[in-house]
């Protein structure tokens, strides 16, 4: 049976506690990204992200049990944060453990792929002018896709 752990919360995440979470004796390979907040125009001062509650750990539990379908995996962890985060705050994590490093290698990708897409996150760049909402990009998408095949 694959351990699953799924979370939206405000408060920060601990990449050594996490990762701790995930170890045993029969796990030879826990894969993960970590993803931050990043300024790419230099003006912003925070990033809020809204989901829709209940609905979205749904969303990204079916996620990562499409990906414990596809891959041997003995656990899963996927934090993602909401609420307002600064430029350099983690705000999303996903682990994954199996016997060996592919499986968790892909699991990981695959997921981060379908959250970005699929989970109901909404987001808004706080910046001089005031609150924006984030557009969807096509990258995504394509990024996405090229799991189907």
């Amino acid at each position: 049976m694959t351990d699953l752990f799924i979370e939206v919360r405000e408060g920060d995440i601990d990449p050594s506690f996490e990762i701790a979470e995930m170890r045993d004796d029969k796990i030879g390979a826990i894969s993960s990204f970590f993803g931050t907040v990043r300024d790419i125009t230099g003006d912003l001062k925070a990033l809020h992200l809204e989901h829709y509650e209940g609905m979205t750990e749904k969303q990204i539990e079916a996620i990562a049990m499409k990906a414990m379908a596809k891959w041997d995996l003995q656990a899963v962890r996927v934090i993602h944060r909401i609420g307002r985060l600064a430029p350099q705050d983690m705000i999303v994590m996903v682990a994954a453990s199996s016997a060996h490093r592919e499986a968790s290698l892909q699991a990981v990708h695959y997921i981060m792929d379908y959250l970005k897409t699929d989970a109901p996150f909404w987001k808004a760049e706080e910046t001089e002018n005031g609150l924006s909402w984030v557009e969807a990009r096509a990258a995504d998408d394509k990024a996405k896709d090229k799991w189907r095949s």
